[in-house]
């Protein structure tokens, strides 16, 4: 979800359900440490629960990357090993860790030694075309033995060449079988599922055989869908705004936005262009947010032109 999952998405999230618990987008250690870390670190207090994703591979550098998500806020540290970009590679973490997994024992137990908040693994079912289950059995017990108690499972492999990252989230086959073999074999470990879900009758099964469920794109493309989960899956109550009153609060944020940071309503509307997904007037509403000629004016403005039937504008 890297340029996805920013704090303006997570914000938008965060309307639709009050429960979900939003991850950021994988932040590199080195971008925290020797960066501009109030950049990748700065968040909505409306968010939480929240949990920042870190990408590295030395167990010291994520100690430190850990303790400055803890000082931010946030609510929970979650480590990547299942990005299979090549750029992540070169920087020998995500997916390529599954390979070291005493390694990833050694980077978990840094961070639990630095933090008081939980610290989780997010992972693919294993690397390449080997789809030995004892790969990953052994690799979730590794790294359960350094004290993590919650892992996040994408219930396929990454091939570390000849695919790019939309490829490894379409090619390698979906086995949810082996994501709940995981949970029998660790009752005691909080298993999640994550990949390719995208429907509440998916979301129903799964949660019947594992403890927790991660949706990504369908979340993001399909945004109106998270207005369901509180109720269904979340112990809430069913979200009571319109999706008129939630762009009508999202232009808000743009405004108190732009007044803070500088922000232009340009980068934060790109998050919202699925929330009509199916109805009515969307092309329209969808292609006004999305028209770089109305950058000069503002997002309460371009809502307007959003919400004004195409017929009654060429008529003006």
């Amino acid at each position: 979800m890297l340029d996805w999952s920013d704090r303006h998405c997570r914000y938008l999230h965060r309307l639709l359900s009050h429960h979900a618990l939003l991850y950021t987008e994988m932040v590199t250690t080195g971008a925290l440490l020797h960066g501009d870390a109030p950049r990748h670190l700065r968040f909505n207090a409306e968010e939480h629960p929240v949990a920042l994703q870190l990408g590295g591979s030395e167990p010291a550098d994520l100690a430190r990357a850990a303790r400055m998500g803890q000082e931010w806020g946030y609510d929970e540290i979650n480590l990547n090993c299942g990005c299979p970009s090549e750029r992540v590679q070169r920087g020998a973490f995500g997916a390529c860790l599954m390979r070291e997994p005493v390694l990833v024992a050694d980077c978990v137990k840094a961070m639990r030694d630095a933090v008081q908040i939980p610290v989780t693994v997010k992972h693919r079912i294993g690397i390449d075309k080997e789809e030995s289950y004892a790969f990953v059995r052994d690799f979730v017990g590794t790294v359960a033995e350094a004290g993590c108690n919650i892992f996040i499972v994408h219930a396929r492999n990454a091939w570390l060449k000849g695919l790019s990252p939309k490829e490894n989230r379409e090619i390698p086959p979906l086995r949810y079988g082996v994501v709940a073999q995981l949970k029998r074999d660790f009752p005691q470990l909080t298993i999640a599922i994550n990949g390719g879900i995208k429907d509440d009758t998916t979301v129903a099964a799964q949660l019947a055989v594992v403890d927790g469920v991660m949706v990504g794109r369908e979340a993001y493309h399909n945004p109106w869908w998270l207005t369901q989960w509180d109720a269904q899956f979340l112990g809430g109550a069913p979200n009571p705004l319109t999706q008129l009153e939630v762009e009508e609060q999202m232009v808000a944020y743009m405004e108190r936005e732009a007044a803070t940071h500088g922000t232009h309503w340009y980068a934060i509307a790109r998050h919202m262009l699925g929330l009509r997904h199916g109805l009515p007037g969307a092309r329209h509403w969808r292609q006004t947010w999305s028209n770089h000629r109305l950058k000069d004016l503002s997002a309460r403005e371009v809502s307007q032109i959003a919400n004004t039937r195409p017929s009654k504008i060429e008529s003006m």
